[in-house]
């Protein structure tokens, strides 16, 4: 059953590459690509199951034993954000088969598709950091060739900006790799966790180097104040790659920062936790001043995507379990509800054939349905409970009392009222404002568009509504993050 832990990136992997050689062949891609992400789904909810009944499932490739070879580690935390990154990519290609055009079908969208998944997953997976370095340069170089995927002026314009911006925080990964591996002599994640501990005349330059992972991780993540790139990038391509972006991509770099500063990076954290702590209210600040700012749709919702970005982060800079497991009940939904939210703006925009929410008004006349699950998923993303966004929200408020920061807790509330009114705002200005469009002059059709962010929502609302039965898997996937001393035993088997 180990073997299995490699299933989640070769499904995605081979898929891509068979899909490389019928360019042309739109309906056997769309096939194999909707069998290849159901079958990722089973097979990621059977590795959540196998980790819960018997522990952290690890894999050494070609049998080398870690730390000298390349080695996969299943723990809690890893499989539950592979798992949810199963559901909302099998959401995600639904709404492709219906909202991209032919055209872009036929100029390798749905292998880049694949690829993309597969730097996602292989991320998450990875037991080592430079093998982090790996599958996320195979997330990103699939993300530049969606980006610009349809090369209307805009996805050009912004794409640069995007790839300049990787790039340097690629060389700085590489840069970061490499002074750690002088140091610590070892880039294995739980070797890495026993070195340190025992090096405690390197801990000045270990912390030098903790905040050089921190800049990385928060450039590909999207932390304060280095989120500059996201919103006009995240914005540019068409709804079902933005929705995968929006979703996906920036939870990568939380989930490195997550992984980093809770098992390998903790000998200083008066210090370095204290900075991510800052900088994720900041965060949350500046996040929610732009999408109350905005009147662009999409806009307003990549920069709720920014906020949950601070909230996600405060958690893991508490270092304490409530925060953790806040953290993570929170990373998950924002995972789900953020994918439901881009779906349904996506339609939003079709019908209204613009993204100005002033151009826009009256949209429930002729679509109640739309209207309704966005106000759902609204509902959801600012934590009305028994939907998805409450619970973890309501741990990472204990998180931040029991750590003392109550004036980060009293911003996550301040930011969670105004994410609610811009959100709202969409609601009330697109739906019930003046009607702009007749039916018969509305720019396209929801035919289609509507039954993957219903997926969503309804996983949204079992997240919620079966938090208890969710509570499990969650309290262990952050009891390994407070006792690292699990999660190196399980790599190393000491």
């Amino acid at each position: 059953m180990t073997n299995f832990v490699i299933l989640p990136i070769l499904i995605p992997l081979l898929t891509g590459i068979i899909l490389l050689f019928f360019p042309k062949k739109v309906t056997f891609q769309k096939v194999l690509s909707f069998i290849a992400s159901v079958l990722l789904v089973i097979v990621s909810v059977m590795l959540v199951f196998q980790v819960h009944n018997n522990g952290i499932q690890t894999l050494e490739l070609g049998g080398w034993q870690p730390p000298f070879g390349i080695v996969l580690v299943a723990d809690m935390l890893a499989i539950l954000l592979v798992s949810t990154t199963s559901i909302v990519s099998l959401a995600v290609l639904l709404y492709s088969f219906y909202s991209i055009d032919a055209e872009r079908e036929k100029y390798y969208y749905y292998p880049f598709f694949q690829f993309l998944i597969t730097g996602v997953v292989g991320a998450f997976l990875t037991g080592d950091i430079f093998n982090l370095f790996v599958f996320f340069e195979v997330m990103l170089i699939a993300s530049y060739i969606l980006i610009v995927h349809g090369g209307t002026k805009v996805q050009l314009r912004e794409s640069f900006k995007y790839v300049l911006v990787n790039v340097i925080s690629s060389a700085l990964f590489v840069a970061g790799v490499a002074y750690l591996y002088a140091v610590a002599g070892t880039l294995n994640m739980a070797h890495l966790s026993e070195r340190i501990g025992s090096l405690e005349t390197q801990a000045p330059i270990l912390t030098v180097i903790a905040v050089l992972f921190l800049i990385v991780f928060g450039l590909k993540g999207a932390l304060f104040p280095l989120y500059f790139w996201l919103p006009a990038s995240y914005a540019a391509p068409p709804s079902a790659i933005a929705a995968i972006f929006g979703a996906l991509l920036t939870k990568v770099g939380i989930y490195s920062i997550f992984r980093t500063y809770s098992v390998v990076f903790v000998h200083d954290t008066g210090y370095t936790h204290q900075i991510l702590a800052v900088l994720a209210a900041l965060t949350m600040i500046f996040g929610v001043v732009g999408a109350v700012a905005h009147q662009d749709v999409k806009k307003i919702l990549v920069y709720n995507v920014i906020v949950a970005v601070g909230f996600v982060l405060f958690g893991v800079s508490t270092l304490t379990e409530e925060g953790f497991m806040g953290a993570i009940f929170y990373l998950m939904h924002d995972m789900v509800i953020k994918g439901a939210l881009f779906l349904l703006i996506g339609a939003m925009v079709v019908v209204a054939g613009t993204s100005h929410l002033k151009d826009m008004g009256g949209l429930i006349k002729h679509h109640a349905q739309l209207g309704w699950m966005f106000f759902t998923a609204v509902m959801a993303l600012v934590g009305i409970p028994p939907l998805s966004g409450f619970i973890g929200k309501l741990l990472l408020v204990q998180g931040g009392v029991s750590a003392g920061q109550y004036w980060i807790v009293a911003a996550m509330m301040v930011s969670s009222l105004l994410v609610l009114y811009s959100m709202i705002r969409i609601f009330l200005n697109g739906f019930y404002g003046k009607i702009q469009l007749e039916h018969a002059n509305q720019y396209g059709s929801t035919k289609g568009l509507l039954l993957p962010s219903a997926i969503l929502i309804a996983v949204s609302a079992g997240i919620g509504l079966g938090a208890e039965m969710l509570y499990p898997f969650v309290a262990t996937a952050a009891e390994t993050l407070l006792h690292p001393e699990i999660y190196i035993d399980a790599v190393l088997k000491e």
